[in-house]
């Protein structure tokens, strides 16, 4: 039974998963093997869910699960939020992580956190 976690597997697997995420790459299937492909098909499918599809263009901003967890914390912290240069399908998925976000939001806890970043010398507007 052939090892499919492999250490060599999950190299390439990682490999074609950065290149999926990137909608600039386009597949090339003649030189890459099976975990090449699954990881590349793995992350293109991240990417147009949080982007949309390739086909429909590369949108000027790409979301990326980093920027969604800034966005939840915004949301924790009942930050407003800049959506300038998102498409449609990008503000829908920003609007669900914020506001996953809000509905955890306290109001202590960000008076304690902008008190505490106020008295390190960082000012929150």
């Amino acid at each position: 039974m052939k090892k499919i976690f492999s250490p060599a597997y999950r190299e390439d697997y990682l490999k074609g998963y950065s290149m999926g995420l990137n909608p600039f790459q386009q597949f090339n299937a003649g030189k890459k093997n099976d975990a090449f492909i699954a990881g590349f098909s793995s992350g293109r499918l991240d990417y147009e869910r949080m982007n949309g599809y390739v086909s429909e263009g590369i949108p000027q901003r790409i979301v990326t699960d980093k920027i969604l967890e800034d966005f939840l914390i915004a949301g924790l912290l009942g930050l407003p939020i800049d959506d300038d240069g998102y498409t449609s399908h990008q503000i829908d998925m920003i609007e669900k992580w914020y506001q996953s976000g809000i509905e955890k939001y306290d109001p202590n806890q960000s008076i304690i956190l902008f008190e505490l970043l106020e008295k390190n010398g960082i000012l929150i507007n």
